[in-house]
């Protein structure tokens, strides 16, 4: 292969110095986004789940809370065992740990990761979990600050 002298006299051989200067690179921070405190309990839950914080189901919620590892608790209102809420409010007022509740325990296993979902993101089966706990929470985030402020001011999500 041949290299034109045309070409060769387009090239020059430069420094770093003589190229054109570099711009700076600004990075902008994220605006702080809005949570309802739905959005901000989903991101939580999810977080928790990906970093194996979260226990799902009577069986893992309970001992999270009898051992005290549970940070945060979320119970199902349209759970319908009486023994079951008294249970979990029990050992929370016990422990002191916050508990949540939210409206639908469907909602709560979709959350939790329970429901089955097709790869372009609808919900294909719905499986309800009527409280699970976040043990850890896994990175700090927006929404666990959030989580935590709506919390403080009112235990019932919408």
């Amino acid at each position: 292969m041949f290299i034109h002298e045309a070409h060769l006299r387009g090239i020059r051989n430069t420094t770093m110095s003589e190229e054109q200067p570099q711009q700076e690179v600004v990075q902008q921070q994220e605006p702080a986004t809005q949570y309802t405190p739905l959005e901000a309990l989903k991101e939580a839950i999810k977080l928790s789940l990906h970093n194996d914080g979260l226990a799902r189901g009577l069986f893992e919620t309970v001992k999270a809370l009898d051992r005290g590892t549970a940070q945060l608790c979320v119970l199902s209102q349209s759970c319908n065992e009486a023994a079951y809420k008294k249970l979990i409010t029990a050992l929370c007022k016990e422990r002191n740990i916050m508990l949540i509740e939210v409206p639908d325990n469907k909602i709560l296993g979709e959350f939790a990761g329970l429901a089955r979902t097709r790869p372009d993101g609808t919900v294909v089966k719905y499986m309800g979990c009527s409280s699970v706990a976040i043990r850890t929470w896994g990175v700090e985030s927006p929404a666990r600050a959030a989580l935590l402020a709506h919390a403080k001011n009112s235990t019932r999500f919408q």
